[in-house]
């Protein structure tokens, strides 16, 4: 904003030559203008974006990956697109061998708990 005031005061001199003080008030009126309609709109976009953007490990909720590593309630490891993730199933008894498709429940620190991708 303060960039496009700077545009204003160029365009001054441009026009009017060695007018500092037109180029100094093109400077700030531009400025002014700019920080008054362009910062509120910024500011609406940046707060209802944040409330509903999820980002980081809690992105890969829901996901389906590909068992790269036989799974049980202790460990294994998961193909979540590009990236390899430490797995282990959510309930106790439930083992998943490579190839199958799990879905990933919830993310435990470095270790994504799956469950069959049915249930």
């Amino acid at each position: 904003m303060l960039a496009g005031g700077a545009l204003g005061g160029l365009a001054v001199a441009l026009v009017a030559g060695d007018a500092y003080a037109l180029q100094v008030g093109a400077f700030a009126l531009v400025s002014a203008g700019l920080l008054g309609l362009v910062r509120p709109v910024a500011r609406r976009h940046l707060e209802t974006r944040s409330s509903e953007q999820v980002d980081g490990p809690a992105a890969h909720v829901g996901r389906t990956g590909v068992v790269t590593q036989r799974v049980d309630h202790r460990d294994g490891r998961v193909s979540l697109g590009a990236d390899v993730w430490s797995a282990r199933t959510e309930y106790e008894g439930a083992v998943f061998e490579v190839g199958e498709t799990v879905r990933v429940m919830a993310i435990d620190g470095p270790v994504a708990v799956v469950a069959d991708t049915v249930g």
